[in-house]
């Protein structure tokens, strides 16, 4: 499918709601339902042909056809590895998640925090599926990926050496939800070497679809506890963690009951009046359901002496096993990180909890087009993509104690996981925030230039750069009109991603770009105009029947162009002078007449001008940067989506455009801005059948 065609299916999907959790996108256009009715229907079980049970599942280098891990493996059904397999037993649970060989903690750590939120579960394991009723030998997970949510359907082949399983298994033998989850998401990345390293926190994103802040708790800021208050207010997940200085301390426990490299659950954040003065605690849960905390505020230690009872009650401060709480004091001072997922609204069920507000946006950085770098490269930063969001309310009860607009933004590259298998490492990203300028403010029709942005600094803290799946961070800004930025750290680097912007309260943001317009020069010419060396250089081209043909104006225009030393052309090609011809030629005669020649002339040395004018550094070419102001002076006005066509189209490798595929650009633009006018009645879109299709592309 083309890009055009995926992008007109994509917006048609999302305005009929498909890739949303109530109705996510089948993973590879393979239907659950179908599927399972199919397998049923003919009595055998389902075997996956996109995720094979064979070595391209397993993965390409450590676990690759040749490789040690490798062999041995054998693919077996849970009935063949047990006698009775369930798909969850008693209720999913962290003791469900046993690490096996493959080196993807990190996720287990986020499939472990899944079973404390039954909600957030069902959405990633949907419910009624078993190895008895109706089964097939096939199974579905959904997740979120990228802005919209994928149902992964597997085949339950695992794994497997000498009757064990092989990665993740549940401490119940018998039960396989976490097996079949790791294998949808080792599909859904391309294989299960690609599941190797990573952060919790991704975990989280994509079972949640929400955005995650990090936080080093030896440079808290200020207001964390605050912050980590209005997060639980907000239904966001909290994990937090201690490290360790060797591999040695891998889960090795301190003298007052933490465990090092584990990561724990925040379940609440209140204060309470301890003898005459506020002290600020925390609860966090062990999801081992044991090893708890046996410091200050412990459940059975001599400070909750000194707490009134109605309080004591409130704060439920002897709970279940795995749960304590702690003087946030103690908190930063023993552990080590603190991460947040926030959650999109559509994920919080509960009618008690506050939402964010979310908007997100799909974007690419293209080499010579939209794919600028980061500010140092002064000429090309304001090509890339721009969103601008309209910031009005200020916070409820905010965490400083200060007016302003709280907004978490997160800026996500695709990708990374599956393209592992290549060798292409992350791009180094990052994002700027700008103050749009007062002559700027509540226009649509604008994108901002270097001119713009080089006079003004960017928002304290936005310009940070990092090779991660996803950068995010909070801030707080007075309300007003802001552009955010993202890009890459080096220009000309491909990439696809997604921007995210999480606000308190309700906010406009939008794409920041220009209108698709054009303003052509019309020359009226007439007989008086053509002067004796237009005609002398007319009937020097012109056969015998005095006109051009596509083959004589190729020659003049190659004649033309090889006498300059100050253009680059590689000649004008033949399908360039039939687009010539067809845009001046006015009696249908397939070539061009004297008046129709004087016309072209006119057009070939206004465009002339305007590509000397834009080449600014006299290279004879036009770079894909300066293409966007050319094109403006020539009368088209296009936005981002169009520029990256023409530099696919008409740049070189180095998206370098020389004279003729300048001339050959302009002249077809203002073919296409002619036939859609004609055919426009003032609604700003148009209907054709196949033959106008036909004749008119």
């Amino acid at each position: 499918m083309s890009s055009t065609a995926k992008f007109l299916a994509k917006r048609q999907d999302r305005e009929d709601g498909v890739g949303t959790n109530k109705k996510p996108r089948p993973f590879k256009k393979q239907d659950y339902q179908r599927l399972k009715r199919k397998w049923l229907k003919k009595n055998t079980l389902f075997c996956d042909p996109i995720f094979p049970a064979g070595s391209k599942s397993l993965g390409y280098k450590e676990l690759g056809p040749n490789s040690s891990k490798a062999q041995g493996v054998e693919w077996k059904r849970p009935k063949e590895l047990c006698a009775n397999p369930q798909f969850i037993v008693d209720g999913a649970k962290r003791t469900d998640i046993c690490q096996g060989e493959l080196g993807d903690c990190w996720l287990m750590a986020a499939i472990a925090s899944l079973t404390l939120n039954h909600n957030v579960l069902e959405r990633v394991v949907p419910p009624g599926q078993s190895f008895s009723d109706g089964y097939a030998g096939i199974f579905h997970f959904q997740f979120w990926q990228y802005g919209e949510w994928v149902d992964v359907v597997v085949d339950d082949r695992l794994p497997s050496r000498n009757g064990q399983l092989l990665f993740v298994r549940s401490a119940e033998r018998s039960e396989f939800w976490s097996a079949l989850l790791e294998k949808a998401y080792a599909k859904l990345n391309g294989s299960y070497e690609a599941l190797e390293s990573g952060f919790a926190t991704e975990g989280f994103k994509d079972f949640t679809g929400g955005i995650a802040e990090h936080y080093k708790l030896s440079e808290a800021p200020q207001h964390l506890f605050k912050i980590i208050q209005k997060a639980l207010g907000l239904g966001s997940l909290l994990s937090c963690s201690i490290d360790g200085t060797s591999a040695n301390e891998r889960e090795a426990v301190t003298s007052l009951k933490l465990v090092k490299t584990h990561a724990y659950s925040v379940t609440g954040a209140e204060e309470v009046n301890y003898l005459g003065r506020p002290v600020q605690l925390v609860r966090l849960r062990n999801p081992w359901g044991k090893v708890e905390w046996t410091g200050a505020w412990s459940d059975n230690s001599s400070e909750w002496n000194n707490v009134r009872p109605d309080e004591k009650a409130k704060l439920n401060y002897s709970a279940e096993d795995g749960e304590f709480w702690m003087a946030y004091s103690d908190f930063v001072r023993h552990f080590t990180r603190l991460e947040i997922c926030n959650l999109t609204p559509d994920t919080l069920t509960s009618e008690k909890l506050r939402h964010w507000n979310y908007c997100q946006f799909d974007g690419t950085w293209r080499p010579g087009s939209t794919a600028g770098g980061c500010i140092n490269n002064r000429a090309t930063f304001s090509s890339n993509p721009q969103f601008v969001i309209r910031l009005e309310d200020v916070d409820d009860d905010p965490y400083d104690g200060e007016d302003g607009c709280t907004l978490v933004v997160g800026l996500m590259q695709k990708d990374g996981r599956k393209d592992k298998r290549i060798g292409r490492a992350l791009n180094t990203i990052g994002f700027a925030i700008y103050e749009v300028p007062d002559e700027y403010k509540g226009r649509s029709n604008v994108h901002l230039g270097s001119d713009v942005l080089l006079r003004r600094g960017p928002v304290p803290g936005s310009n940070n750069f990092n090779s991660m799946r996803e950068i995010s961070k909070r801030f707080k800004l007075r309300p007003g009109e802001y552009v955010i930025i993202p890009s890459t750290f080096e220009p000309n680097r491909q990439g696809s991603f997604i921007l995210r912007v999480f606000t308190e309260k309700k906010a406009a943001a939008s794409p920041m770009d220009v209108n698709i317009t054009t303003n052509i020069i019309k020359d009226r010419i007439t007989d008086n105009d053509v002067d004796t060396n237009y005609k002398q250089l007319f009937m020097q081209f012109a056969g015998n029947d005095s006109e051009v043909s596509v083959k004589e104006l190729q020659q003049m225009l190659n004649n033309f162009v090889s006498k300059r030393t100050d253009i680059k052309s590689d000649g004008f090609s033949r399908e360039t002078c039939y687009h010539i011809i067809d845009l001046l030629d006015k009696n249908g005669s397939g070539k061009l007449g004297l008046m129709e020649f004087h016309k072209l002339w006119i057009k070939i040395q206004r465009y002339l001008e305007i590509f000397k004018k834009h080449d600014t550094d006299k290279s004879g070419t036009m770079s894909s940067y300066e293409m966007r102001y050319a094109l403006k002076d020539a009368g088209f006005q296009v936005n981002g989506e169009v520029l990256q066509v023409i530099i696919s189209h008409y740049g070189n490798k180095q998206q370098a455009i020389d004279f003729d595929n300048f001339v050959g650009c302009l002249i077809h633009l203002e073919i296409l801005f002619k036939t859609f006018e004609l055919f426009d009645n003032n609604t700003g879109k148009i209907e054709l059948d196949i033959l106008q299709v036909k004749c008119k592309c």
